[in-house]
Formats: C-alpha cells, structure tokens, sequence
C-alpha cells in the first residue's frame, strides 16, 4: 500500500510516496488513528480578494483571448527580460508591473505559467497601482481613438494595451482592425496631447 502526499514547490507539486507497508507498527498506527480521529471535511478554498478583482479587472478590458500557452510563457520571458535591465527605480517599477500583468493575463487566459506572489500593500501597492493605471489608460485611449474614426462605432470592437505612445503601435491597432492607418494614426497622436500615459 502506498500513500502519496504532495510537496509544494515554486514549480509544481512533487508526489512523494511513502511505503506505509514496509513497517507492521506505522501500519498498525494508520489503521487505529483512522479509527478514532475524525475525519476533516475539505474546506472550500476561497479565493484572494485580489485575485478576484484581478479577474473582474480582465473581464472589464475583454482582451482578445491568446490560445497558446507559449505566447503567455515568451511574453514572460520578455517582460523578465527587461525587468533586469531596468536601471531607475521608476523604470523598475514599470517593467515590474508588465511581469504583473502578463502573469495576471495568462492565470485569466488559463494558462498560469508563472504565481503571483502573495499580496503584500506596502510591498506590492505601487506596483498594482501602476499596473491598473497603465493598462486601462492604454486600453481606454486606444478605444477612443477607434470610436472617433469614421466608420468605427463608438466604443466598438477595439480592445488592446499596447502601448499607444509609439506610431509604430497605433499602426498596428489600426492594421489589426482594419482601421484606417492614417486616420487612425493623426487622431492618435492629437489624442496624446490631452491623456495621460504611463511608460
């Protein structure tokens, strides 16, 4: 007979299993514990208040789902990248934030590739703030833009967080929508005049 009972690491739960039978006395044990110990109803696990505003926060910006778990990872990858070289506190913070988010994004996707670490607000306040700032003024500039653009109805069908700050970007949501590149593009940049953007 053999019992398997999980470790937790940073990675993955580890199965250990342990050869109950190999010793007459633990099995003996076993059996009479199980007989005078009640047995402990599992208890429904709740989930982090955070985390919970974390999903509604996604669910509000509806971003188009991405299917492939290696998009989330190389994303990852990338964002960590950058973390590392980031060299003012306030660039840290930044890139910080994007390590956030694309964790964030892939647990909402299905895909955890990587755990959030626990909630702590005088370790980990800024960098949500940012991160929730950053990306709903990205997404709300970039509908915006869309809905002010003739043929696109207000509000419409675009939903991105990439950064609007950068013509190369603009030109990329308009291409992705089939928005007019120019249009698009010259009321982006008179847009930026007026909203504010984070880095």
């Amino acid at each position: 007979m053999y019992i398997t009972i999980c470790q937790l690491t940073s990675h993955s739960l580890k199965p250990i299993h342990l050869a109950a039978s190999q010793h007459a006395g633990e099995s003996r044990f076993l059996t009479t514990a199980s007989n005078h110990l009640p047995i402990a109803q599992p208890k429904k696990m709740r989930t982090p208040q955070h985390s919970a505003f974390l999903q509604r926060w996604h669910n509000m910006l509806n971003l188009p789902r991405q299917t492939a778990p290696s998009w989330h990872r190389d994303r990852l990858r990338e964002e960590l990248q950058e973390r590392r070289l980031a060299k003012t506190a306030w660039r840290k913070l930044s890139e910080t934030s994007d390590v956030f988010f694309c964790i964030s994004r892939a647990q909402h996707d299905g895909f955890p590739v990587h755990v959030l670490p626990r909630f702590k607000p005088l370790r980990h306040g800024l960098v949500y703030a940012y991160m929730l700032a950053k990306y709903t003024l990205r997404w709300g500039f970039n509908r915006v833009v869309a809905g002010l653009c003739r043929g696109v109805p207000p509000g419409g069908r675009v939903r991105e967080v990439v950064n609007p700050g950068k013509d190369g970007k603009l030109e990329e949501v308009a291409a992705s929508h089939r928005i007019d590149l120019g249009e698009f593009g010259r009321v982006g940049r008179r847009l930026r005049w007026v909203w504010p953007l984070l880095p």
